[in-house]
Formats: structure tokens, C-alpha cells, sequence
């Protein structure tokens, strides 16, 4: 998909169709104004008919255009200027897309980043239309013998009416269809089944992403991973056929001597609950337990487009968590990368297993900061939902920072303390700790049990269990879009 941006009079434009912003009050925005004068007032005439309603969301196709360049007209709905803040510009996005990918169109081009149409600045606004289109025109059908239809749209122009904003929309535009394409890998590997998308498989997919963007990849298999001591990510795996991956993407965008921001996804590529079995109810769900994974292998892929002036390093924990002879047991006692002991009190907390062994290797890298990405604990989807991620860290600077670039990025979080309160309940009377702390507050024992693995650096922990799939929905993607305005942001400070 091509988002150029154009700078012409919007009545001039030749093209598929034109995406025109619609008010309530009747003041149409400078480039909706133009298309309406060069089109006899054909806009303004229905608008005082009462024959489109311009609630934000509502759109309208007038097939004909007298005296404009285009075949079509879109007018999409923004309802008072007013209310027309950053989650009513994406509805109406949202709804403009339903209907443009609809249409037998190659090209098209949308007129609502002028100044005064909404939130934020054109940039922003142009970043966001990219994304969605990205995300709209995604299909997933690789299991099904009758294929979806193609997307036609191949063109999506964007329209300025202040030449002087082009760069800064071109820019922004090129942000979007990064972290759109970025969200579009992390959809596809989320929703791929757990027999096809193995540890071995992520690390297969990790090694092409390499290739593609220029990344150095190196994968751990169990022999290095039992050389190296990591017993837990080894002991989380156990019970599968499927051979445990750790997985690290280095991506070098300054120098050599810049410590990396790092990014920590854990990839459960199905979660039985080993043992302690899960329910039988949505169990085919779990094959979406490798959310962070997949976010990061998503969040990589953006910044290999991108490539800002910085360092970043995506590390994997991959694992099949299975019941069978050789699972690991409630009761049993392991021995972490970081030589730490932990009794296992149920299976089924698993992924901070993992990820514990994974925060302990990436101290080699001397990161300038580490983000851990997981599906780790439905007490946080029954905190938050699936509107916000749950966030923990060890660094308020580092927890702000991420708050911020999901505010931008339209991808939320929600920070939850990390009080020494909460980390008592994971006392042991066998070991330095239990994997699970009770029914209490578990979201954010889950975060104590990391942040024990994570004290030589400024951490912070993402759990997506609410948000990085919606049910029978299926894979968002999310947070690809969080992760990459962070990265960005990063680059920006240490200009």
C-alpha cells in the first residue's frame, strides 16, 4: 500500500475517490470547502436538504461528482468540532475504511488532515491513517481453501491544504505504514495454530525478518540453553515434543558503544497449563499465549523500516508448555539462569518461567533500558479489560515514557504498583521464592516475581492478556503500536 502525499487542489485530483470530512455545524474544513464550491455545492446542497446525517461515523457514497476529477465522493461523518477529539477521529477513519475497501478501487485520497479538522497535527493524523488502512485491508484465510476477495486499494493519497506540513505528513504517514505492517506480522503469527507455529517456528520467522531487515539473529536450542543454565525457560517446556527457543534480534542503528533498548517477549506458542491443566472451555485460545512474541517480532519489523539512530535488541523465551512424564510438577523446585530457586506452585504460571531466564541474559547487553511483553495473567484482563495493558517498572521515567508513546500511539497502558507489600506474598519456605503469590492482586505478583530478575537495569513489564486478542476475534497486534513510539521517542531524546 502507497501513501503518497499530494499537496494540489483536492477538486483537481484524479482519482477513485476522495474522502471528505463532514461537520455538523455546517462549516466544512478548507479542502471540503473547495471540493464543494468546485462541485456546484453539491455537499453544502446536502447537507441543507437533510440528506446526510453527519454524526461521527456516518458515511455517505455519491457515486457522481459534477466538475470534480474524481468518480466518487466518501463523506464521512465527524458530528460537533467541537467533541471531534483523537477517539472520534478514529471512529470515523474506522468507518471511512469499512466502506472505501469495499469499493472496485485502485487509488483513492482523503482530505481530513487539514489543521482544523481534529485532534493533533497532521502528522499525527496522516500516521494513523496509514496504520488503520494497513490494518483494515489485513486478511487472514492461509488455512482456507476458498480465499478471501483481494483488497483492491492499492493507493491511498493524502491530501494537504498547507503545503508546509507535507514533510512533517510524509513522515508521519511513513511511521503509520511501518507499525501498520508491524501489527499485521504480530496479527498473522498470533493467529497461526499451535502446530504450525512452534518455538522453532518463531525462531524460523525471526531468522527471515533477519534477512529482510538486516538484523543479526542468533537462536539458543536446549543443548546451549542447558550449557548456559537457564532451568527455568528449560523446565517450562519440558513436557513438550516441541524444543524450547531462545530467540534475540539485534538491530544496530548507532554505535557499537550505545547500550541497546531491549524488548522481552514471551512466546508460549500453547499453553495447556502443563499440570495444573487449564479448562477445557476456549483452551484453543492459548495458542495466542505467544502475544509477546509476537508484539516484538512485530515492533522489529517496524524498526527495520524505520531504522531510527538507535540500538534495540528483541529477545524471545519460546516454549510448548504440555503435561506429560516429564512436565515439571507443582512442588518441584528449579533453578533460574539467575541461580535463583523457585518452587513451583502451579504450572500454569509459566510465562514468568520464561521470562525470568530471558531478563537474566539480556544483562549481557548493558541495555540502556528492558520492556518484558506478555500474556501473563488473567487477573490483569480482569483489572483493565481490553482497553489498557497493565504496566509495572522499577523506573518512573521509563514507566512515563511508555505511558506517553501509548497515549500517542493510540495504544494504551495502565500503570499498577509494584510495592514491596505485594512481593511478601511470594515467600517460600522451600526456596528464594514461589512462582505464584495466591488469588490477591496476581497481576501485580506476577510483576514482583519479574522485577526480582530484573534489579541491574531500568525495567518495566507489559501484560497484554486483555489486549493482545479479543476472543474468537482474533490477534490485534497490539502493543506494536506502543512499542515503536516508544523506540521512537527513545531516538528522539537522545538527539
Amino acid at each position: 500500500m502507497e501513501f503518497p502525499v499530494l499537496t494540489a487542489n483536492p477538486a483537481r485530483v484524479d482519482t477513485g475517490c476522495i474522502i471528505v470530512p463532514v461537520f455538523k455545524s455546517g462549516d466544512l474544513p478548507p479542502a471540503s470547502a473547495r471540493l464543494d464550491d468546485a462541485s456546484e455545492r453539491l455537499i453544502g446542497q446536502l447537507l441543507e436538504r437533510g440528506d446526510f446525517d453527519p454524526t461521527t461515523g456516518n458515511v455517505q457514497l455519491l457515486p457522481f461528482a459534477p466538475g470534480l476529477n474524481t468518480d466518487r465522493l466518501l463523506l464521512v461523518g465527524c458530528g460537533e468540532p467541537d467533541a471531534f477529539d483523537e477517539e472520534a477521529f478514529r471512529r470515523a477513519l474506522d468507518a471511512v475504511l469499512a466502506a472505501l475497501l469495499k469499493l472496485p478501487v485502485e487509488e483513492a485520497a482523503i482530505v481530513m488532515l487539514d489543521r482544523q479538522t481534529g485532534p493533533r497535527d497532521s502528522a499525527w493524523k496522516a500516521r494513523m491513517i496509514a496504520e488503520c488502512t494497513l490494518r483494515a485491508s489485513w486478511r487472514f484465510d492461509t488455512f482456507r481453501s476458498k480465499k478471501s476477495e483481494p483488497i483492491q486499494l492499492n493507493r491511498l493519497s493524502l491530501i494537504v491544504s498547507d503545503a508546509g506540513a507535507a514533510r512533517d505528513v510524509e513522515k508521519g504517514a511513513r511511521v503509520g505504514a511501518a507499525t501498520g505492517a508491524g501489527i499485521n506480522l504480530s496479527r498473522e503469527l498470533g493467529e497461526l495454530p499451535g502446530n504450525v507455529c512452534t518455538p522453532r517456528y518463531l525462531a524460523e520467522q525471526a531468522q527471515l525478518l533477519g534477512s529482510e531487515a538486516g538484523f543479526e539473529v542468533s537462536v539458543l536450542d536446549e543443548q546451549a540453553l542447558e550449557e548456559m543454565g537457564a532451568g527455568a525457560l528449560l523446565a517450562v517446556g519440558r513436557g513438550s515434543a516441541e524444543p524450547s527457543r531462545l530467540i534475540a534480534i539485534e538491530y544496530r542503528g548507532a554505535d557499537e558503544s550505545q547500550p541497546p533498548h531491549v524488548l522481552v517477549g514471551k512466546g508460549i506458542t500453547f499453553d495447556s497449563g502443563g499440570i495444573s491443566i487449564k479448562g477445557g472451555a476456549d483452551m484453543d485460545e492459548m495458542k495466542f499465549d505467544m502475544g509477546g512474541a509476537a508484539g516484538v517480532m512485530g515492533a522489529m519489523k517496524a524498526i527495520g523500516a524505520l531504522r531510527p539512530k538507535i540500538n534495540v535488541v528483541g529477545v524471545i523465551a519460546a516454549a510448548e508448555n504440555m503435561p506429560d512424564g516429564h512436565a515439571y510438577k507443582p512442588g518441584d523446585i528449579i533453578t533460574t539462569l539467575k541461580g535463583l530457586t523457585v518452587e513451583v506452585l502451579n504450572t500454569d504460571a509459566e510465562g514468568r518461567l520464561a521470562l525470568a531466564d530471558a531478563l537474566t541474559f539480556v544483562e549481557r547487553y548493558q541495555p540502556a533500558s528492558v520492556v518484558d511483553i506478555a500474556t501473563l495473567t488473567g487477573a490483569c484482563m480482569v483489572a483493565l479489560g481490553d482497553h489498557a495493558s497493565g504496566l509495572v517498572a522499577n523506573d518512573q521515567a521509563l514507566a512515563d515514557a511508555l505511558l506517553a508513546a501509548g497515549i500517542t500511539a493510540r495504544d494504551r497502558a495502565w500503570q499498577l504498583p509494584l510495592w514491596a507489600e505485594y512481593d511478601k506474598q511470594l515467600e517460600s519456605r522451600y526456596a528464594d521464592m514461589a512462582n505464584i503469590g495466591g488469588r490477591k492482586a496476581g497481576a501485580i505478583t506476577a510483576g514482583c516475581f519479574l522485577s526480582r530478575f530484573s534489579g541491574s537495569y531500568r525495567w518495566a513489564h507489559l501484560d497484554i492478556a486483555g489486549t493482545a486478542w479479543r476472543g474468537k476475534q482474533g490477534s490485534t497486534g497490539r502493543p506494536v503500536g506502543l512499542l515503536t513510539q516508544y523506540l521512537l521517542d527513545c531516538e528522539a531524546s537522545a538527539e
